[in-house]
């Protein structure tokens, strides 16, 4: 077996964290699986894997070699595709990530109307809460939200998008609306963290930036959660805009302290290779660009007005400043 064969079937077996698994999914037999990952680890001079009984898991120089081999793999399998002729036309399998609940509301949606109008690729949405590395991971195309370090991945800007406090009406009613930030540590707060800890909440805006410690009654790690405890009346929460969209138009959520909003973040599709992108991303980017930027727009989280909640008469924490014209 060739060496770049038996990287891709230490991949599979790294992926599928078995032999037998990796077999089926490459359509070869377990020995000869066994055999490939053998020879790879005795030409390499260490071992990849941790082998049991009952499960087979990497060891810390198999987990730095699958990175490097997904990334081989990958600029491999994009120069065949040029030298195919593929730049002409979308075909192959597309690889997207996005968060969680951004990807489930906006990406999906996308992605799958994208394959119906091109029979000859298909894809994989990997959704996670989590900043993927596009060449070690073997993804093509990220949606991401905030601001990103320089790198040489290119970036098509979608909209933007704004950090709110909110809490339900009813529990407004009952604790009273927060005027300042310093107003949370009198309140009940649910905290929302993808590691699942306590973060301390800036509030830069202008001369009166603050930065505030409130109590947190829950503490959750995913943006579902902290909405559905917002809206049965547990406290004050703090998500992205686009999470609560739906809420706000039902008026199961108001925002508070508009006033006090950090700058929105930028939303982008991140891709890489530039003009030598593969025509299925280059397809894709243009796409998704076209129907996220508008997809944001009817969820109003690219509006400069503050969203107000359900009580158009009555004021809501302080007024957003509006932008510059």
């Amino acid at each position: 077996m060739d060496h770049l064969t038996a990287m891709r079937v230490f991949v599979a077996v790294a992926e599928e964290s078995g032999f037998a698994p990796a077999a089926r999914r490459l359509a070869l037999s377990t020995p000869s699986v066994t055999r490939a990952v053998a020879a790879l680890e005795e030409r390499i001079g260490a071992r990849l894997l941790h082998r049991t009984t009952r499960i087979v898991r990497l060891t810390e120089a198999g987990a730095r070699y699958l990175g490097d081999c997904k990334r081989i793999l990958h600029e491999i399998a994009e120069a065949e595709a040029s030298a195919a002729g593929t730049h002409a036309e979308p075909r192959g399998e597309l690889t997207v990530t996005a968060p969680v609940m951004f990807g489930r509301l906006h990406v999906a949606p996308v992605l799958f109307d994208f394959l119906e109008e091109h029979p000859h690729v298909t894809a994989r949405l990997l959704l996670l809460d989590r900043v993927v590395d596009l060449l070690e991971e073997g993804m093509d195309v990220a949606l991401r939200i905030g601001q990103l370090p320089d790198s040489t991945l290119r970036t098509v800007r979608v909209g933007t998008m704004r950090r709110v406090v909110c809490a339900a009406p009813e529990y407004l009613a009952r604790r009273g609306v927060p005027q300042r930030p310093s107003d949370l540590e009198r309140m009940d707060v649910v905290e929302f963290s993808p590691a699942g800890t306590w973060r301390e909440w800036g509030f830069p805006a202008g001369s009166a930036a603050e930065t505030v410690t409130p109590p947190a009654r829950l503490v959750v790690n995913t943006a579902d959660a902290a909405v559905a405890a917002a809206v049965a009346g547990r406290g004050l929460t703090r998500v992205l805009a686009y999470q609560i969209a739906d809420e706000l138009r039902a008026g199961r959520l108001a925002i508070v302290l508009a006033g006090f909003e950090p700058p929105p973040v930028p939303v982008q599709l991140v891709h890489a290779g530039g003009r030598r992108a593969s025509a299925k991303v280059r397809a894709f980017v243009d796409y998704a660009a076209v129907r996220l930027r508008a997809a944001l727009a009817d969820a109003g989280t690219l509006a400069s007005p503050p969203i107000t909640g359900p009580w158009p008469d009555r004021r809501i924490g302080s007024p957003a400043p509006r932008p510059a014209p």
